[in-house]
């Protein structure tokens, strides 16, 4: 791993990522959630003061240290045991049906095997769990779309790893959850590249 990947692409994400404007998605994402959660591409903790009383634990995994230790840092002040792992999502060291409801934000453009990480997550969750997701994808206009293949090898090694042309619906179908509901759209300002949203929540 290379100096820009290891070291200046957490510090952009951590910037990108605490802009005001996201705010209100995150705290739509977030609504409700209760009981043994996990979240998977935690980041730099940016989610973790939005967490309601009902929450009674707390797994998240991420990857990358240096966000890691910003997580840390929110996460000594949670009113429930919080516990944050350097990890891939796609192995994660949890039993199985060991976890209530799963959360996943701005993370499953970046992960290497998305698909195995979902498969993970619905393998963690309990019968009956609730994944919450609120990521960016392939926007449901061609003409968009067809821009967003063309580019995503370039922007996937600018950014880390991010592919703007991840189609969230059908990774969630695929691995063997069912979507309760979802908004689609482009949910933020911003260049329309970045900005098809998928926002909802699917069952295990």
């Amino acid at each position: 791993m290379g100096f820009y990947t290891r070291v200046i692409v957490p510090r952009l994400i951590h910037r990108a990522m605490r802009e005001e404007m996201l705010l209100p998605l995150r705290q739509r994402v977030l609504q409700g959630v209760a009981g043994r959660v996990l979240e998977i591409g935690v980041g730099s903790g940016l989610n973790l003061p939005l967490y309601g009383r009902g929450v009674t634990s707390l797994q998240a995994v991420d990857p990358s240290p240096y966000l890691l230790g910003l997580a840390r840092r929110t996460a000594g002040w949670l009113p429930f045991p919080v516990i944050l792992l350097e990890q891939s999502a796609e192995h994660l060291p949890l039993p199985d049906a060991s976890i209530d409801t799963a959360v996943v934000t701005w993370a499953l453009c970046s992960i290497p095997d998305p698909l195995a990480a979902l498969r993970e997550v619905r393998r963690v969750l309990a019968p009956g769990g609730q994944l919450r997701f609120l990521e960016h994808g392939l926007s449901s206009v061609p003409e968009l779309a067809r821009w967003q293949q063309r580019l995503t090898p370039l922007w996937r090694r600018l950014a880390g790893g991010c592919h703007l042309d991840r189609r969230i619906d059908r990774l969630l179908e695929r691995a063997g959850f069912s979507i309760e509901q979802m908004e689609t759209g482009h949910l933020l300002p911003g260049p329309r590249l970045l900005t098809f949203h998928y926002l909802g929540s699917a069952r295990r």
